[in-house]
């Protein structure tokens, strides 16, 4: 694929992953995601032979990859569990603000909608949260309870950001962070 394809290819997924992440997966058609990145109709159908569900899968995944290699940057890799995961929150937080409240997980509303109706979506959303929790538990591999602990910090996580967006505010982050620095001691 040259250049210009793989830049179609780049926008649908964009286009893909701010629908989908705003309006939900039963709420994105593929005529919108052609008007708002402005692809050819016949590009969407080239690059993405499976349809919606290969399109919104591939933008999952994207998105975990991203939010994934943001996780590490915030605190820096000699930072605490605790120090980390308030990086992770800030982070996540400043783009559920910067959103106007719009963009919380891109992986959650696509979860909850078809988890239990799409296996291929399914396995999309369960693949990325793994990835998630393993970056967690590379994190707190000191502990002999990481495991049970990066799928903790990783629930509150999720859960904080629903609270936040539902609220519109950044309290509910705050308090996780805060309950999580108790936790992880």
């Amino acid at each position: 694929m040259g250049q210009k394809g793989a830049e179609t290819r780049d926008r649908l997924l964009d286009a893909t992953q701010e629908l989908v992440e705003t309006a939900g997966y039963f709420g994105t058609g593929l005529n919108q995601v052609i008007a708002v990145s402005g692809a050819p109709r016949g590009s969407l159908y080239f690059h993405f032979p499976g349809g919606k569900d290969q399109l919104v899968g591939e933008s999952v995944r994207r998105a975990g990859r991203a939010i994934g290699d943001a996780l590490g940057e915030p605190a820096g890799p000699d930072a605490s569990p605790a120090e980390f995961v308030d990086g992770v929150l800030r982070h996540l937080g400043d783009r559920l603000a910067e959103s106007g409240w719009r963009k919380g997980c891109p992986v959650a509303t696509v979860a909850l909608e078809t988890a239990a109706v799409n296996d291929p979506l399914q396995e999309v959303c369960s693949e990325v949260y793994s990835s998630w929790e393993a970056a967690l538990r590379a994190r707190l591999a000191s502990r002999p309870d990481a495991d049970d602990l990066a799928v903790t910090v990783l629930a509150l996580v999720e859960g904080a950001l629903l609270l936040a967006r539902a609220h519109r505010s950044r309290d509910p982050l705050d308090r996780v962070a805060r309950r999580i620095h108790t936790l992880l001691g």
